[in-house]
């Protein structure tokens, strides 16, 4: 009988949370999650010994970033059956090998919308009214010996091309036309430099590949375009060297997603999934494969 009580009030196991990240990815609220998961890291310094076992019969998978999950990845773990994903975007994974394995897959939904759209605009207005070249001048001392700055560009009434009126880009819109801006039909990625002309201007917060990169550095250097806010390159961290000296360009190290509210959204959204996945509750930012 007692043997019998003992077995009755032992804990239950923690449920089995999969971590797909590269080395350098960390969560914040890892610890959190440790009280609530077995958590499982091919990272975990020092290896977790019971990894390989354990992580064939976890279900849940949480994809940290824009680690790619291919093929491969999804057939070393048979039990999986629901990929949390942290991005907005839903490239980095293999849909077709989800849908094939009919594993669930929920992606940052609208988390990091709000605060991409306000970046975008912030590098449009920088850009055009030249506020971090002025800074430099200013900082080098320029302003008391050269005593005249080029003059930027109004934001106000411009024309302005959207490639992708989703989440994201239809808040832009949205904050454009305070700006009585005039919105045209969204044109295809890779065609905008062309049709930009020389007073014309780029701003990329999406992915580095939706421009050709190498096209849009000598169309700058040229002075055939008017300039460009980036957030997102082809070969990141590293940044066309070009581009350093050119004080219509403002550069940005792939931050537009990251402020402290967006971090705290995507952390409740994280444990909220978690839970209605263990608890078979409908999950939110769910991806249709079918």
């Amino acid at each position: 009988m007692a043997a019998a009580a003992d077995q009755h009030q032992r804990p239950q196991p923690l449920p089995l949370l999969l971590l797909h990240r590269f080395a350098s990815f960390n969560l914040s609220f890892l610890p959190v999650l440790r009280t609530k998961y077995t958590v499982l890291d091919p990272f975990a310094d020092p290896p977790d010994p019971s990894f390989p076992t354990l992580s064939k019969s976890a279900r849940v998978m949480l994809c940290v970033g824009p680690k790619p999950v291919t093929s491969e990845d999804l057939d070393r773990y048979p039990s999986l059956e629901y990929i949390l994903g942290t991005s907005a975007g839903i490239n980095n994974f293999d849909l077709a090998a989800c849908r094939r394995r009919v594993i669930r897959l929920t992606s940052a939904g609208d988390v990091f919308s709000v605060d991409v759209a306000d970046y975008a605009v912030g590098l449009a207005i920088d850009v055009l009214r030249r506020v971090s070249a002025a800074d430099r001048f200013v900082r080098a001392g320029s302003w008391p010996v050269q005593n005249e700055y080029t003059l930027g560009s109004k934001v106000s009434g411009k024309r302005v091309g959207i490639v992708g009126l989703g989440s994201i880009g239809s808040r832009v819109a949205k904050r454009f036309e305070a700006f009585g801006a005039a919105l045209p039909t969204t044109q295809g990625s890779k065609s905008l430099t062309s049709a930009l002309g020389k007073t014309g201007v780029i701003v990329n917060v999406g992915r580095g590949p939706l421009i050709d990169e190498k096209e849009l550095v000598e169309l700058l250097v040229r002075g055939e375009i008017g300039g460009a806010g980036l957030d997102v390159f082809e070969n990141e961290p590293h940044v066309p060297e070009p581009l350093f000296g050119l004080d219509n360009v403002v550069l940005s190290p792939h931050k537009a997603v990251l402020t402290l509210d967006s971090f705290a959204a995507l952390e409740e959204l994280i444990f909220s999934n978690l839970e209605a996945f263990f608890s078979n509750q409908p999950l939110r930012a769910e991806v249709e494969l079918d």
